[in-house]
């Protein structure tokens, strides 16, 4: 199966040495495998009426199915497996008249997730619910166009979607990969004139997250070494804390999980790559490159972290990562060595930290097929 990101993202000459032309042969292998027995324990837990985990939050369903069909593994035809036509069947029966994809609100995250989801099936009969779903996560850009709010922080963002003075940068990252990877279904024009994202408020949002004070006016953006290119979730909180200045203010602390999430709604937006703002969030990232924890943040959100590396250091095509020291780091199987090595007996993967839902398996377990998927995807077979 192709990769999500398109062709020209991805690395190639840095993978085969001329001593070992097959360098990558072994853990691909082990990739393969450990994905088969994840995904068998996944299909284990899918309930009757099609859907996994909890009915009122349709991400569950669409991060287990996309887990399934990405799966190098998985075979495909015209149809897919009863139990995968199923799930997608309660999948799209969840979406609303606004075109959003939830039930218990969270529409951004669920609409989001599900698109992505229809995307990796790759089915022309699944484009009407994108569509509609498209429109929705579009519909939730914070104040796009009014002149009342221009200069509010959020401005550009997306949020859940059920509070429209919220906007964060998970949900504005999951929403602009969901529309970058969905583009090419409307571009044929066999669905009409569309609308689109406000890129340039995206952007300008997305900055106002970063520790960059070139490009974030922020009036707590650093330069600090500790700080310097990072994310951090919102343009007024980060989920890591607060760090006081030699200057005596107070900035908000750069983290992992986000700052993957920043580099890669940069370069969905087409930020290009000796942009400022790319080069320093890659900086960041090499200073503080670590698979033991989500920097900053310790063991919570583990896995979101692991899965967003894996996307965005292969969107960014950084086939070795740069540390501070100066080394360079082979991310890719670094990143999947762990991953197999948390693997559990039954197949699935679990976090200790319960912060946001990670003792739930069968999200966790989407989060890291997913990961060994994108990394599996990106590594040329020769």
């Amino acid at each position: 199966m192709k990769s999500l990101i398109p062709a020209i993202l991805l690395g190639t000459s840095l993978f085969a040495p001329a001593d070992n032309p097959k360098p990558y042969e072994s853990i691909r292998q082990e990739m393969r495998q450990a994905i088969a027995r994840g995904n068998t324990w996944l299909k284990a837990q899918q309930k009757p009426e099609g859907n996994w985990d909890d009915p009122e939050l349709p991400a569950f369903t669409a991060l287990a199915l996309n887990s399934i069909v990405r799966d190098p593994n998985f075979e495909r035809s015209s149809k897919f497996p009863v139990n995968v036509e199923k799930g997608y069947t309660w999948l799209l029966a969840q979406q609303k008249n606004d075109g959003g994809i939830y039930n218990r609100g969270l529409s951004v995250y669920n609409t989001a997730t599900s698109v992505t989801s229809f995307m990796a099936a790759n089915r022309k009969d699944f484009e009407p619910a994108v569509v509609k779903a498209r429109k929705h996560l579009i519909d939730n850009q914070w104040d796009t166009g009014k002149t009342k709010d221009a200069d509010s922080a959020n401005q550009g963002g997306i949020g859940y979607g059920s509070n429209k003075e919220h906007s964060d940068l998970s949900n504005t990252y999951m929403a602009i990969e969901a529309l970058a990877l969905s583009k090419k279904v409307i571009e044929d024009g066999n669905h009409g004139d569309q609308p689109d994202l406000d890129w340039d408020a995206a952007v300008k949002f997305i900055s106002r997250c970063q520790n960059l004070k070139t490009t974030n006016d922020r009036d707590w953006a650093s330069d600090d070494p500790k700080n310097k290119g990072g994310f951090t979730y919102s343009p007024f909180e980060s989920k890591s804390g607060t760090d006081s200045t030699a200057e005596g203010r107070t900035a908000l602390r750069s983290y992992g999980s986000m700052s993957y999430a920043g580099l890669l709604s940069l370069i969905y937006a087409k930020v290009s790559a000796d942009d400022p703002r790319v080069v320093a969030v890659k900086e960041w990232l090499g200073k503080n490159y670590t698979l033991d924890e989500n920097p900053g943040m310790g063991a919570e959100g583990l896995y979101y972290y692991y899965q967003a590396m894996s996307k965005a250091l292969t969107a960014a095509n950084v086939n070795l990562l740069k540390l501070d020291n100066g080394k360079m780091v082979d991310w890719r199987k670094e990143l999947a060595g762990s991953i197999l090595s948390k693997q559990r007996e039954d197949g699935s993967w679990l976090n200790a930290s319960g912060r946001w839902m990670e003792t739930n398996p069968v999200l966790v377990t989407s989060y890291t097929l997913l990961s060994l998927e994108q990394i599996y995807d990106s590594i040329p077979e020769k």
